[in-house]
């Protein structure tokens, strides 16, 4: 079954967030500082990380810039924050970071990006493995080499390139599109305008290929009945963004 590292300081989000995914049928542990994620990572290296972006001790967008710069951004990130604005969360792109979700998440935004971040990451894992038995590696250089392989499959995965090859051409295309589309869509802030002028389509072509790929148009997605926010079936939505 998937690991799943919840990592926010907010003891509800912390047991909600995990209750709801042990429901799906995953592993999960959560860590309530970046202090507590590091040894956690070190521990046992998680499938998947959704990671709060304001913390007491280190911020989540620093712990990301740090996996990536040491290497260790072997499993795709989800962050997570009420407050954080358009360039945080495009910054967290730039270091790798795979999705977004606002507080308070809806539980289908939740279960969706978690399905899709999973699917990532086990592409990303299959491509590896192709790599390491194909490709003959010195043994002096086996260590660096394997780190360099593994920053590189894992952020073309993260950036959205499909890495499955034993998929036919049309499916790898769709998913290549979708992720292409989903990625626009949030930098963009939704703007179906710029999508299109940097995807060099007409607005109209634009809206039915994202309805022929299954694409949601609107920010955060679509809201089902049970959002997670302040009631009993939500992760309340306060974070520690104005706080800092």
């Amino acid at each position: 079954m998937p690991n799943i590292l919840v990592v926010d300081d907010e003891i509800g989000i912390r047991e909600l967030l995990s209750e709801i995914l042990a429901d799906e049928g995953h592993v999960v542990v959560t860590a309530d500082s970046a202090a507590s994620a590091r040894a956690m990572r070190e521990a046992e290296p998680p499938d998947l990380v959704l990671l709060d972006i304001w913390m007491p001790d280190t911020d989540g967008v620093t712990l990301l810039k740090e996996w990536a710069a040491s290497g260790q951004l072997t499993m795709p990130v989800i962050m997570m924050s009420g407050h954080a604005t358009i360039d945080t969360a495009s910054e967290a792109a730039r270091f790798g970071a795979l999705d977004f979700l606002e507080k308070p998440i809806s539980m289908a935004r939740l279960l969706s990006s978690v399905k899709h971040g999973l699917e990532h990451g086990r592409l990303a894992r299959s491509a590896q493995a192709v790599r390491t038995a194909t490709v003959p590696v010195p043994a002096n250089d086996a260590h660096e080499v394997a780190d360099a392989r593994s920053q590189a499959t894992f952020g073309a995965a993260a950036a959205g390139v499909p890495v499955s090859l034993d998929q036919p051409l049309r499916e790898a295309r769709d998913q290549f599109e979708r992720v292409y589309f989903e990625y626009h869509l949030a930098r963009e802030n939704f703007s179906m305008t710029r999508v299109a002028d940097r995807a060099g389509l007409e607005r109209t072509h634009l809206y039915r290929k994202l309805k022929q790929l299954g694409v949601e148009l609107a920010r955060g997605g679509r809201r089902s009945e049970r959002a997670i926010g302040p009631e009993r079936q939500a992760v309340p939505g306060r974070d520690r963004d104005t706080e800092h």
